[in-house]
């Protein structure tokens, strides 16, 4: 899951724009945030993104390949270990891909 989504940050960065990966505790869950300041997506697109083959660029204009499998099987992943994933974006300003996963018992 994280790999697929610094992939991502890299793909949708403007020139090897900064991308920042966070790993923080958040109530009984660990968050991992990956940011970047990439095209960003508009609101409209943002509920689907996770989607099965869900593209912003179908027709590839922007040169950004991959076939929209990637978001929808991380939140499957995150879905079967018992997580949530969401992201905060706005365009031209960049993307914030976040998970939540619940911490594994010690037993």
């Amino acid at each position: 899951m994280l790999i697929n989504l610094v992939d991502n940050a890299i793909k949708y960065s403007r020139d090897g724009g900064h991308i920042e990966v966070r790993l923080e505790p958040a109530d009984g869950h660990l968050r991992v945030t990956v940011q970047d300041e990439g095209l960003g997506i508009p609101a409209s697109e943002q509920e689907g993104i996770f989607d099965k083959f869900k593209r912003l660029d179908p027709n590839l204009t922007r040169g950004v390949g991959g076939t929209g499998l990637g978001l929808y099987i991380c939140r499957e992943f995150v879905h079967q270990m018992g997580g949530r994933i969401w992201v905060v974006s706005e365009p031209a300003k960049g993307s914030a891909f976040s998970f939540e996963l619940p911490w594994a018992d010690a037993a």
